[in-house]
């Protein structure tokens, strides 16, 4: 053990000049969909392994990418969670502070859901242009684009209730967020019509098109949760009316109090995620920084057992849990072991 701290000792202070010591432990931040999963993980790695647990916190995507992207050494994270994949503003704003070796590591996929009171009103005819009529800024009427001021979800589809529309949406720095504006309002957005209008606007700029999509109302009927699923809960439980939007993990663990909405019909679940029938799924990832492999004892261990058949394979723990399992595992298994970096890839 002391030889070993002291390897580690060393090898840190040869990343980061100002470390006294190196930690012990493996430190992850980042997306609260993958909390769950990583917590998970951490858990049993730290019962199973000479290691100690890992810490593993939450923040959103944007977050734990951006901690993960302040630099390499001690006093930064080794590992980000992340429900979307980096960026590439992310990826140069790694690299110009020095975190050039970045293992990609997806996890599996998971679905976005929406779900409402258990004794609430059912929401069983949602398509993604209903979620774009309710809560975009602007609507189409009359061949025109105008200011959102649908009450109801009734008001525009006779098939859904005659209730208050009343969402509670991640905010923006979730990866889920992300999911949701591409796989649902931008969706929406085209099939209302509204993205052909955005595009006249802007010269055909599809990019201002699809990012004029993404807008919500700022009337109060729509509302940005910063904070994790647990919140959302809370906004849904006080409401009647709402309707929240969750990972399909966490409302499996939810549902002696949610109820989930379909959505083209079909309700989420892990075999409609798995075979691509459910139309708002993603994959998941987490981020390891290459430098702190050899230098944080545990660090390509954690990563390797995550990824591992018995952890994340279809019979896993995390399946349990609403991860679906990534069809090319082995392959993700390999990357790691070989530390194969995101530009090795390219």
């Amino acid at each position: 053990m002391t030889v070993k701290l002291t390897a580690s000792v060393l090898a840190i202070a040869a990343v980061s000049a100002s470390a006294a010591f190196a930690r012990d432990n493996v430190q992850v931040a980042g997306s609260s969909t993958v909390l769950p999963y990583a917590s998970i993980v951490a858990e049993a790695f730290g019962e199973n392994f000479d290691f100690p647990t890992p810490v593993v916190e939450s923040g959103g995507s944007s977050a734990g990418l951006k901690r993960f992207c302040e630099g390499v050494g001690e006093n930064t994270i080794d590992v980000a969670n992340a429900s979307r994949k980096i960026k590439d503003k992310e990826i140069k704003a790694c690299a110009e502070a020095g975190v050039t070796d970045i293992i990609e590591v997806r996890i599996g996929y998971d679905g976005i859901v929406f779900a409402s009171q258990i004794d609430g009103p059912a929401y069983t005819e949602f398509q993604p242009v209903d979620i774009f009529n309710g809560l975009a800024a602007k609507v189409v009427k009359d061949g025109a684009l105008v200011e959102n001021t649908h009450k109801q979800w009734a008001d525009f589809n006779a098939d859904l209730p005659a209730a208050d529309i009343a969402a509670f949406i991640p905010g923006t720095k979730h990866g889920t967020r992300e999911v949701f504006e591409e796989k649902v309002l931008v969706e929406g957005c085209k099939e209302a019509g509204a993205f052909d209008l955005y595009m006249a606007a802007n010269g055909g700029d599809k990019k201002a098109a699809g990012k004029a999509c993404y807008e919500v109302r700022t009337d109060g009927v729509s509302v940005d949760i910063d904070g994790d699923y647990t919140e959302t809960l809370a906004r849904v439980d006080a409401n009647p009316n709402g309707i929240g939007v969750f990972g399909l993990a966490f409302y499996e663990n939810n549902t002696d109090t949610l109820k989930v909405a379909t959505m083209g019909g079909v309700a989420p679940s892990t075999e409609s995620i798995s075979t691509g029938e459910y139309p708002v799924s993603r994959p998941l990832f987490f981020y390891v920084k290459k430098a702190h492999i050899g230098v944080i004892p545990g660090l390509k261990e954690y990563a390797e057992f995550f990824v591992s058949e018995e952890i994340a394979g279809s019979d896993g723990p995390l399946s349990e849990y609403g991860l679906v399992s990534d069809p090319e595992l082995e392959a993700t298994q390999a990357a790691v072991a070989d530390e194969k970096t995101m530009m090795e890839g390219m």
